[in-house]
């Protein structure tokens, strides 16, 4: 019986065993199939499926030619006014936005001063003068003498030497006269020009020195736009071609128009620049930022949107869709930028005109961004974008 009984035990451990076993290499099958099945999806091509504001078609069309151009917009006529003479400065009055005419008194620097230097100035020249009347009756004197034989030719020549230095300090007072009443007339400050104040610097009763900035006045009937292009570009821009620019504030476009151009690149950047006269509008001010696009021209070629191009790799390319009858796919095909500009049509959106791509590619549109190169697509039912 108990020999019975051990074989019966060591059976059932033999088929627990053979069970475990057995479950343990169906799981592991089981498994091996699922990653199997897994690989195979990985391995399957990953297709983008494109929406119809997704593509764009290249096409054959007239490109307005512009130059972009950004900078400041400043008055043509502005000045600063400064203090030419030292002192307390009093009667100011105007202030920011206060309109003032050339030649309008502003300011003053106290008098006081320079009124006690100007009379000075004037003793000493009537001083002078004396001595000029003294020094010519004594050598008329001396020359009576001479004709009599009483004096020496000697003492002629030191009468006239006498009136000589006589005459001279009288011409050394009379210039400091000059400059005295030349300091008075600068304790009144002067706008040169008519405009608006746009800056006040100093308060009244302040003291301030030579060369002392007091109020800045600007003329905004007149004003121009300040741009730095790179020399490239600048070589296409000729004065009198028109622009349209955006100023910062105001709600639509301006219009300009090239008026100068530097001959001159500048040291620090090698760009040139230029000046753009800007039509008067509400709102304009001076300082303000402005940017736009100067039109230099017009050509004919292979049109797209500027955002299709990229440029991630050495050389710009367009990721173009392979053509019906082959498998739809991304083709990164290299492209050159001819030019840049809107169409004459006037639409806003910014074109480029390429080579290296036919007329009526079909391109994928800027806003889906990069896909790899012979990624599968599937293509919208519906006619894609012309640019």
């Amino acid at each position: 019986m108990n020999t019975w009984l051990k074989r019966a035990a060591w059976a059932v451990v033999v088929l627990a065993l053979a069970g475990g076993v057995g479950r343990a290499y169906l799981t592991r099958k089981a498994k091996a199939q699922e990653a199997q099945v897994a690989t195979e999806q990985l391995k399957a091509p990953v297709v983008f499926e494109l929406a119809q504001p997704d593509t764009v078609t290249a096409r054959q069309g007239v490109l307005v030619q512009s130059v972009s151009v950004s900078g400041t917009v400043k008055a043509t006529q502005s000045a600063t006014l400064k203090a030419r003479v030292a002192g307390e400065l009093q009667g100011l009055s105007v202030r920011e936005g206060d309109r003032v005419s050339a030649g309008q008194v502003l300011a003053t620097v106290d008098t006081t001063e320079y009124n006690a230097r100007l009379q000075q100035a004037q003793q000493q020249a009537q001083a002078a003068a004396a001595q000029v009347d003294i020094a010519r009756r004594s050598l008329d004197n001396n020359q009576a003498l001479v004709a009599q034989g009483f004096i020496s030719q000697t003492a002629l020549e030191t009468s006239l030497a006498n009136l000589h230095a006589a005459q001279a300090n009288h011409r050394a007072a009379l210039a400091a006269q000059d400059i005295a009443r030349k300091s008075l007339a600068d304790t009144a400050l002067r706008s040169p020009i008519g405009g608006q104040v746009s800056a006040r610097l100093v308060q009244n009763g302040e003291r301030v020195g030579v060369d002392t900035r007091v109020l800045e006045v600007v003329d905004l009937s007149a004003l121009e736009l300040e741009a730095a292009v790179p020399p490239a570009q600048a070589a296409l821009l000729a004065v009198g071609q028109d622009a349209h620019i955006q100023v910062e504030g105001l709600p639509g476009a301006v219009q300009a128009r090239v008026v100068r151009i530097s001959p001159a690149a500048q040291a620090a950047n090698r760009s040139v620049m230029v000046y753009l006269k800007v039509e008067t509008a509400t709102g304009l001010r001076h300082g303000l930022f402005a940017n736009g696009l100067v039109t230099v021209g017009q050509r004919t070629g292979v049109l797209v949107p500027a955002q299709t191009v990229r440029n991630d790799k050495p050389q710009p390319y367009v990721q173009q869709i392979s053509p019906a009858g082959e498998a739809t796919r991304v083709v990164h095909t290299p492209v050159q930028v001819l030019a840049q500009g809107q169409t004459r049509e006037g639409s806003d959106t910014l074109m480029s005109m390429v080579s290296g791509i036919a007329d009526n590619a079909l391109l994928v549109s800027g806003r889906v961004g990069f896909i790899q190169e012979n990624t599968a697509v599937k293509l919208p039912t519906t006619a894609p974008t012309r640019p």
